[in-house]
C-alpha cells in the first residue's frame, strides 16, 4: 500500500468499521483491515487479535452510533511513509456539528497492508470539548438535574453581576455545589417560558481542560411574554469529566431590563 489512493482508500474504511450496522459486514471488514494478530492500543487498554478489536468496535458502536446521536468521520490530513500512516478521527453528531471526540489514529502496516499495531492518542482537549458539547446539548434540552450531574461536587461558580444581585433577577446568587446548579437551572426555567429558549450554535473555544463558549442567550420572560436576546461568554473548566469552574460573562443589563417592571 504505497499510493495516494490506496491510503485515503484504508483511511475511509477505517472510518466506517465504527460506523457499520450490521455485525456480520462490520466483522469482515475489521478481519479485511486487521492482521490476525493485529493489535488496537488506548491509553488504558490494548485488544489483541480479531475477537478482541470486534468486541472493542462493536461496544462503542452501540454506546455511540447504534443511538443515532453520532458518527465517525476521518479528517482531510492523512500522512504516510513506508509502512507507517497517521490521521485524525473524529466523533460528531450525526445531525452535523462540530467534534465531541477527537482521536489520533498511528498505524502500522504489514506488507499485506493490514493494520499490525494501531495506536489511539486523545488528550485533555478532547475530553474537554466532548464534556461541553454534552452541557450544550442538556441545556438546550432543559433538564435541571441532568445538566447538573455534569458539575462536580464543588463548583467555582461565578456570574457576572453586582455581589448584591438583583431583585428581578433572583437566581443570581452564589452557588457553590451540584445541587445548587441544578436549583440555578430551574429557577431559570420559573421564569422562562421553556418552550420558547433557543440560540445560535455556540463557538467554543478548547485549550486543555479550559474552553470558553462564546453565544447568545434568548429566552422569554414567563410573567410578561417579553423576549430578549443577550450575548453571553461562558469559561468552563474539566476535570476528570466534569465541570469544576463554571463562569458566565453575559449582558446582565439586558437580563435585567427583561425582567423588570420598567427600563432601568
Amino acid at each position: 500500500m504505497t499510493s495516494t489512493t490506496d491510503i485515503e482508500t484504508f483511511v475511509s474504511r477505517y472510518a466506517a468499521v465504527w460506523n457499520e450496522p450490521d455485525p456480520a459486514r462490520r466483522s469482515a471488514a475489521i478481519a479485511a483491515l486487521w492482521g490476525e494478530d493485529g493489535v488496537e492500543f488506548i491509553s488504558s487498554a490494548d485488544y489483541r487479535g480479531h475477537d478482541a478489536i470486534q468486541a472493542r468496535v462493536a461496544d462503542a458502536h452501540e454506546q455511540f452510533v447504534a443511538t443515532s446521536e453520532f458518527r465517525f468521520v476521518a479528517a482531510n490530513d492523512t500522512v504516510h511513509h513506508h509502512d507507517a500512516v497517521t490521521f485524525t478521527l473524529h466523533m460528531v453528531p450525526a445531525a452535523g456539528g462540530e467534534p465531541v471526540w477527537t482521536g489520533v489514529v498511528f498505524a502500522l502496516l504489514g506488507n499485506d497492508g493490514q493494520i499490525q499495531r494501531d495506536y489511539q492518542f486523545t488528550g485533555a482537549e478532547t475530553t474537554t470539548r466532548a464534556v461541553v458539547t454534552e452541557f450544550l446539548a442538556r441545556l438546550a434540552e432543559g433538564k435541571p438535574e441532568q445538566i447538573a450531574e455534569l458539575f462536580a461536587d464543588a463548583v467555582d461558580w461565578q456570574l457576572d453581576w453586582p455581589a448584591e444581585g438583583h431583585p428581578a433577577v433572583p437566581w443570581i446568587r452564589p452557588r457553590s455545589t451540584r445541587a445548587e446548579v441544578a436549583d440555578h437551572f430551574r429557577a431559570l426555567d420559573t421564569f422562562h417560558v421553556p418552550e420558547k429558549r433557543s440560540g445560535v450554535a455556540p463557538r467554543i473555544l478548547v485549550d486543555g481542560p479550559d474552553a470558553v463558549v462564546l453565544g447568545e442567550i434568548r429566552q422569554t420572560v414567563k410573567a410578561t411574554g417579553k423576549a430578549y436576546i443577550a450575548r453571553c461568554a461562558l469559561r468552563l473548566t474539566i476535570d476528570h469529566g466534569l465541570i469544576i469552574r463554571y463562569h458566565v460573562y453575559e449582558d446582565s443589563l439586558t437580563v435585567a431590563q427583561a425582567l423588570s417592571d420598567s427600563d432601568l
